[in-house]
């Protein structure tokens, strides 16, 4: 059963085709790479997906529910959440206060927000944070984590409207490799428990292959490839794509 169905869909830009009638689908518990060479429209993907760009065609439905015409904000009440390449935090505030911030953003209980941070729901707060090992750091300023803590405060806030689907935008940016694959072990953890479904763009393909259950492979606004990792890695056209002939990924499986 899929959780996201995407079909037929597409985007242009003046005379330019980004994306070209592509179809995929995610399913729950389910980590899903979009991947593909610079200019393949790999961005203008998932901010449809995510309700930041119209669709000009076709069709994009989550538990059934059309998200196109849609905004952001209706997206994300509708179950999608996103963490963002850099991670978007507010560094003058606690860990805590972070998360709590998103949760009065989740109950549409935004007035008041700075007198309020402080107190609301913090033991909701203080799970979330729990559940992406952040919680022994909750009274700490983001502005003083390490950069790796900081993408997993953002990990946290995204679980805070508690999402069926959520959206990764080169989630591991930054990051030492070591991090990268820590952060990705979580996030797959937390989808096998919470049946969330993923879609991640990424650049490290060490991270794609190592941690993606299957991947779509975009080329100039078209899905040339999808399955699991082995098949893309082998895949000759994908291997043309990014690489031209005669060179092949090397095993970025093993970490």
């Amino acid at each position: 059963m899929s959780l996201l169905i995407v079909t037929g869909l597409g985007k242009s830009f003046g005379g330019n085709r980004a994306v070209d009638g592509i179809d995929f689908s995610v399913a729950p518990g389910e980590l899903l790479a979009l991947i593909g060479p610079n200019g393949a429209g790999k961005s203008t993907t998932f901010n449809m997906v995510n309700g930041q760009l119209k669709a000009d065609r076709g069709s994009i439905r989550l538990d059934g529910q059309e998200l196109i015409g849609r905004k952001p904000r209706e997206v994300w009440k509708l179950g999608v959440g996103r963490t963002f390449q850099i991670a978007e935090t507010f560094a003058s505030l606690t860990v805590a206060e972070n998360v709590q911030m998103a949760l009065l953003s989740a109950d549409a209980r935004l007035f008041s927000l700075w007198r309020r941070a402080a107190t609301y729901r913090r033991d909701d707060a203080l799970a979330l944070l729990a559940q992406v090992g952040m919680v022994s750091q909750a009274d700490r300023p983001c502005s003083v984590l390490a950069y790796g803590d900081v993408k997993r405060v953002e990990l946290a806030i995204a679980l805070a409207n508690d999402p069926k689907l959520l959206l990764m935008d080169e989630p591991t940016a930054g990051m030492a490799p070591a991090e990268r694959h820590a952060l990705m072990a979580l996030t797959k953890r937390l989808v096998v428990e919470r049946g969330l479904g993923v879609l991640f763009t990424e650049h490290s393909m060490d991270v794609v292959f190592a941690h993606a259950d299957r991947l779509i492979v975009l080329a100039r606004g078209r899905l040339i490839a999808q399955g699991r990792p082995a098949e893309i890695r082998d895949d000759p056209q994908v291997q043309s794509v990014y690489f031209g002939s005669g060179k092949t990924f090397e095993k970025a499986g093993d970490p």
